[in-house]
């Protein structure tokens, strides 16, 4: 051992350094901060998931117990599914259900297909004037769609589709956000592949489907579930397009529902549930693309 390495050694029974004021004060204001945004986490999960909680227990409730006398219940006495049983039989749910799911699924299939192969016309093909096409584009974004419905209704009804499936369908078939999203998960992918596919002879179509999709996994998940969400909670143009009861959507059959001579909160959050459920757990399955899929978008 050298004497510069006994040097460095503190004598025995010295007693340690205690931290500089200034060091206390940093380390007690970054404590206090901590629980700062502890204690704002709590509030702000607890004003989101309380709704869903209370949604879930009135669902399951017994049948009379949301007014009943002595305060509000925050859980309930017995769970009960008669709430769901008289909703099964009062109403068609099972097609309500059905017809959000065949919309739901068209609109997001062919949203997806419309945005990705735009996305990566805007992101890789050069041609006059993409840059202003792009532009208004995303200006569409900022036109409330309560302003174009009587256009839309009327060129619906001249192509007679009012009353159909396709009423629907079609005018959500493409979305400013999704070519957004697209567009600039195309320009993250390294312009080395492109470049690679093009000297192996390769043209648009074909980089597009080997080389550009494969990788898009995680920005086709984001579109599928915005797009999917979005179909499924439409209400005020399924309303309009949809005449026939026997096509109504979830959200409609909740309006028919509260429109009802005497409501029924029960069964009204019965199907409340039923209509989230599946949502939730479809963001579940696909949380991990979707995080990856907005944090690709937003390298460029």
């Amino acid at each position: 051992m050298t004497s510069s390495t006994l040097t460095q050694i503190a004598p025995l029974g010295e007693p340690p350094q205690s931290p500089s004021p200034r060091r206390r004060r940093r380390r007690d204001g970054s404590a206090l901060g901590l629980g700062i945004r502890i204690a704002l986490a709590v509030v702000a999960s607890t004003v989101i998931f309380f709704p869903l909680y209370w949604m879930v227990v009135i669902a399951f409730s017994p049948r009379g117990e949301v007014f009943r006398p002595g305060g509000v219940q925050f859980w309930p006495s017995t769970f009960s599914t008669e709430n769901f049983a008289a909703l099964f039989a009062r109403f068609p749910i099972a097609e309500w259900f059905t017809n959000s799911l065949v919309i739901g699924a068209f609109v997001t299939a062919l949203t997806v297909i419309v945005n990705l192969l735009a996305g990566y016309a805007f992101a890789r093909i050069r041609f006059a004037g993409r840059g202003i096409l792009f532009i208004l584009a995303l200006a569409t974004m900022m036109i409330p769609v309560q302003a174009i419905m009587v256009a839309q209704f009327r060129l619906v009804t001249g192509l007679q589709l009012t009353g159909t499936y396709w009423s629907v369908i079609l005018p959500g078939a493409a979305a400013a956000f999704g070519l957004f999203l697209a567009r600039q998960f195309f320009l993250s992918i390294p312009e080395e592949l492109i470049e690679a596919a093009r000297m192996d002879g390769a043209g648009h179509l074909r980089t597009f489907l080997q080389i550009v999709l494969p990788l898009s996994k995680p920005l086709i998940a984001v579109l599928t579930l915005l797009t999917l969400l979005g179909s499924w909670n439409d209400f005020a143009w399924p309303l309009i397009a949809l005449k026939d009861p026997a096509l109504f959507t979830l959200p409609i059959g909740l309006l028919y529902l509260k429109g009802q001579s005497t409501p029924d909160y029960s069964a009204s959050m019965a199907l409340a549930l039923i209509s989230v459920v599946p949502m939730v757990l479809l963001f579940l399955l696909f949380q991990r693309y979707f995080v990856q899929g907005f944090a690709r978008s937003g390298i460029r």
